[in-house]
């Protein structure tokens, strides 16, 4: 689940190398947080207008995780 967030970001900016994704342990609810790290010159383009970029990105990596019986939340910090 991690490479496909780092892929699908990656695809999105320009300073590929500045993405980062680091993954909390699964809390109480039995949710894992994934945290995604980009450079402040492309948070615009993983947001998108209106936050539209961002909860397709979070659509895909909650269907994802579906096919291996996880919950997830995706973080874009």
């Amino acid at each position: 689940m991690e490479e496909l967030l780092k892929t699908i970001a990656g695809g999105l900016v320009n300073d590929k190398d500045a993405v980062t994704v680091t993954v909390d342990d699964i809390n109480d609810e039995g949710v894992v947080v994934y945290h995604l790290h980009v450079s402040p010159d492309d948070m615009g383009r993983v947001i998108g207008k209106q936050g539209r970029i961002a909860k397709a990105i979070r659509t895909v990596m909650r269907a994802g995780a579906g096919k291996i019986n996880q919950k997830i939340m995706v973080e874009i910090d």
